[in-house]
C-alpha cells in the first residue's frame, strides 16, 4: 500500500467546523509537504477548485498549479498528483505547464483529470459548463492533445472541442512514456474513458466489500481494450484514537452539517451535476469526498485491519484526509502505517 494525502488547499475538509488549524496558505502546505516526506508518505493530491467548496466560496483556496510548481522545488521524493479540469485549461498549454513542473520535480508529477461538477464556479469564472457526458467527450479529446504534445516532435489535431496545428513542446516531461494519469468517475461515460485513456482509477471512500467489485469491473474494462494493468486509489477520511469510543465521539462532532452552513449549498450543486452509484447523505457530505464511508475510524489496530482489507480488495494507494492534517498524519505515520506494513512501531517525533 502506498500512502498519500490530500493537500489542504481549502484550509480543511469539514463543512461544519470553521477552524481546523490548517490555514490555506503557502507556509502551511510547504511545511506539511516537507514533513510528509520525512515521515513516510509517498504522494500528495493537490485539488483544483478556484472557489472553496468546503468553507464557502468567500473563503481562501490555493491555486493548484502554482502550488505544485513551488512544491516541486522544495520537495525531493514526494509524487505531486495535481488535479486538472479540461474545461479550465487549454490542453496544449497545460501540457507545456505540466512538462515544466515535471522537469522541476525530476519526474515526480502526475495528473488527476477531473471532468468538472460545479456549475456555479464555472459561471463565476466565465468557463463553459458542458452537460455530464459531454464533459467526458471533451476530456477524451483533451487527453489526446496532451498526449500528442508530450510524445511527438510536432503535433496536429482537429476535433470537436480542440484544434492545434504543428504544436512543438520542448522540453518534454521527464517521466516516460508520460506522467501517470489518474481519474475517477462512477458513470458509464466516466468508467469507459478511464479504462481506455488513463493509467489509474481513483475512487471515493467505501468499505472493502464495495470497493472490490469496482476494482474487478475496471480490470475487466481495461483488459477488454488491451490496456496495461491499472493502479487503484481511494480517498478516505481517517480518525485514529486510543479507544474506539474516542474515535466515535470525533465522528459525532464533525458530521452535523446543516442547512445554512457554508458547504450546504454546494452539496445540492454536486448532487445535481454528478452521476453516483449510491445515494450520498448529508452526513456523508459533512466530510469531503464521503471519506468516512471507508470506515477508517477507531484504534490503530482497527484502522490498520481495514486498510489491509482495502489492500486485499485491490486498492494500492490510499489518499488520506484528516483534521488537523499535520498532527493527524504524524499520528497515522507513527501508529498505523507500521502495522499495515508489518513493521515495528517507531516514534516519528513531531515537527
Amino acid at each position: 500500500m502506498r500512502f498519500g494525502y490530500w493537500l489542504p488547499v481549502f484550509g480543511g475538509w469539514l463543512r461544519n467546523v470553521p477552524e481546523e488549524q490548517m490555514e490555506a496558505s503557502w507556509a502551511y502546505v510547504r511545511r506539511l509537504a516537507q514533513r510528509s516526506e520525512e515521515i513516510g508518505f509517498d504522494l500528495t493530491l493537490i485539488a483544483e477548485l478556484f472557489l472553496n467548496d468546503i468553507k464557502g466560496i468567500t473563503a481562501p483556496s490555493l491555486d493548484a498549479w502554482s502550488v505544485a510548481a513551488a512544491l516541486a522545488a522544495v520537495t525531493e521524493r514526494l509524487e505531486l498528483m495535481v488535479a486538472v479540469r479540461p474545461t479550465f485549461h487549454s490542453p496544449a498549454i497545460l501540457a507545456k505547464h505540466a512538462a515544466q513542473v515535471d522537469r522541476i520535480a525530476g519526474g515526480r508529477l502526475s495528473l488527476n483529470v477531473v471532468s468538472s461538477w460545479w456549475r456555479d464556479e464555472a459561471r463565476r469564472y466565465g468557463v463553459t459548463f458542458d452537460e455530464h457526458d459531454d464533459r467526458y467527450a471533451r476530456t477524451k479529446e483533451w487527453l489526446q492533445v496532451v498526449n500528442g504534445c508530450w510524445s511527438q516532435p510536432s503535433f496536429t489535431f482537429a476535433g470537436k472541442y480542440y484544434q492545434v496545428e504543428e504544436t512543438v513542446l520542448e522540453p518534454k516531461p521527464v517521466r516516460r512514456p508520460r506522467p501517470t494519469i489518474y481519474a475517477g468517475g462512477e458513470s458509464e461515460a466516466g468508467k469507459t474513458l478511464i479504462a481506455c485513456d488513463c493509467d489509474a482509477y481513483v475512487m471515493h471512500g467505501d468499505p472493502a466489500e464495495r470497493v472490490a467489485p469496482k476494482v474487478d469491473d475496471m480490470r475487466r474494462r481495461r483488459a477488454a481494450v488491451g490496456g496495461a494493468p491499472m493502479t487503484y486509489g481511494m480517498a478516505a477520511y481517517v480518525i485514529v484514537r486510543d479507544t474506539e469510543s474516542e474515535a466515535n465521539r470525533e465522528v459525532e462532532r464533525i458530521t452535523n452539517v446543516a442547512p445554512g452552513s457554508p458547504g450546504y449549498g454546494n452539496y445540492q450543486d454536486w448532487i445535481s451535476n454528478t452521476k453516483l452509484e449510491q445515494r450520498v447523505t448529508l452526513e456523508d457530505y459533512s466530510v469531503s469526498n464521503r471519506g468516512l464511508r471507508a470506515g477508517l475510524v477507531g484504534t490503530p489496530d482497527m484502522v490498520a485491519d481495514r486498510i489491509r482489507e482495502l489492500e486485499r480488495a485491490g486498492v494500492d494507494l490510499l489518499l488520506i484526509q484528516c483534521s488537523p492534517q499535520l498532527e493527524e498524519m504524524e499520528r497515522i505515520a507513527e501508529t498505523v502505517i507500521p502495522l499495515v506494513n508489518g513493521e515495528p512501531r517507531v516514534a516519528v517525533g513531531r515537527a
